[in-house]
C-alpha cells in the first residue's frame, strides 16, 4: 500500500468515527522538525496522520505492531522503524537519526507506550537524544480524546469521538558534551515533557503534574493571556 492510499484511507475512517479539533496547525513549519506527542491510545498515530500533510514523515512503532493485520500494514506504508521498547535499541535510533540527517518531520512519542490511566507518564530519554543530536526543532502536541476505552465506547453506541489536537511552540534542545549530560538528558526530556502537560487539560498531566518547570509555564501561559 503506497502512503498516499494509506492517508486517504485513514483520514475516510477517522472522519467516520471521530470529531477532530486542531488547534495550532501552522506552528508546525516546513522543513526538519521533531513532533514530540503524548501517547494516549492506538488512535493517535492516525489523528497524526490524519492531520498531517507532509509525506516525508519518519515514525518510529513498537515492534510487536509489525505482525499486526491494522497496525502492521499502516507501519509498513508509512516506512514505519520498528522500535524494540524493551531494550536500548540502539539499531532502531542509528536509523532513525540517519533519516532525519535526510530531513524530513520526525513523530515520536516521548513515554514510549500508551498510557493506561490517561494521563501523562514519565517521557523517556530518547526524544532528547535525537532533538539534540539532529538539531531538529522540538514541537510539543498535546492529545486528548484517543484513550482507547472511550473510542470503543463511543463505537459501540455509534457516536463520533471528540479528539482535541493543539501545537506548542517550536523550540530547541542542546546537550553538553561531558560530565553531567545524563542529568541534562533528563532536564531536556522534562522541558519536552512540561510542554506538551502545559497544552493539556489538569487531569491529564499525571507524572508532571506540579512539575517546577510546568509550574512555570503555567504561569507565563496565564501572564500573555
Amino acid at each position: 500500500m503506497k502512503f498516499k492510499t494509506l492517508r486517504s484511507i485513514v483520514r475516510f475512517v477517522m472522519n467516520i468515527i471521530a470529531d477532530v479539533e486542531v488547534v495550532g496547525l501552522e506552528k508546525l513549519p516546513q522543513g526538519n522538525v521533531l513532533i514530540a506527542a503524548n501517547h494516549l491510545g492506538r488512535l493517535d498515530t492516525a489523528v497524526l496522520l490524519y492531520i498531517l500533510d507532509r509525506e516525508d514523515i519518519i515514525m518510529a512503532v513498537a515492534e510487536k505492531y509489525k505482525d499486526h493485520p491494522i497496525f502492521g500494514a499502516i507501519g509498513r506504508a508509512a516506512n514505519a522503524i520498528w522500535l524494540n521498547r524493551f531494550e536500548a535499541d540502539f539499531a532502531a535510533l542509528r536509523e532513525i537519526l540517519a533519516r532525519m540527517q535526510k530531513g524530513g518531520l520526525m513523530v515520536i512519542a516521548p513515554e514510549g507506550t500508551r498510557s493506561k490511566t490517561a494521563s501523562m507518564q514519565e517521557g523517556k530519554l530518547g526524544v532528547a537524544f535525537l532533538a539534540s543530536k539532529s538539531g531538529y526543532p522540538v514541537i510539543p502536541v498535546a492529545l486528548t480524546g484517543t484513550e482507547d476505552s472511550g473510542v470503543v465506547a463511543n463505537l459501540k453506541r455509534l457516536r463520533r469521538s471528540k479528539i482535541k489536537v493543539v501545537a506548542g511552540d517550536a523550540f530547541q534542545i542542546e546537550i553538553p558534551k561531558g560530565s553531567g549530560r545524563e542529568q541534562a538528558m533528563r532536564e531536556a526530556t522534562d522541558e519536552i515533557m512540561c510542554r506538551i502537560a502545559v497544552e493539556l487539560p489538569e487531569s491529564y498531566r499525571g507524572f508532571y503534574s506540579g512539575h517546577p518547570r510546568l509550574n512555570e509555564l503555567l504561569q507565563n501561559k496565564k501572564a500573555k493571556q
